[in-house]
């Protein structure tokens, strides 16, 4: 783990901010030799569930799905 001192990280906290980031390893900052806090990277982010799929399992089939909904003389187009 790196170490730098309050002063330097005060003058570079952006720096060291993104060093951070592109590294993935935590930055020590020392005020006299001790320890006052770490600059850590971000624990990664939980990915999404993917929707596909999501409604699997949910529907019901309810009588014949083949036949036509309704009788074929309600249909204008076929008079």
């Amino acid at each position: 783990m790196e170490e730098i001192t309050i002063s330097h990280f005060k003058a570079t906290c952006l720096r060291v901010i993104e060093k951070v980031r592109k590294t993935q390893r935590p930055v020590r900052i020392t005020r006299f030799g001790k320890a006052v806090a770490e600059v850590v990277p971000p624990s990664p982010e939980p990915k999404p569930a993917s929707w596909l799929g999501g409604m699997a399992g949910t529907g019901r089939i309810l009588g014949d799905i083949v036949s036509p909904a309704s009788d074929e003389s309600d249909w204008e187009v076929l008079r």
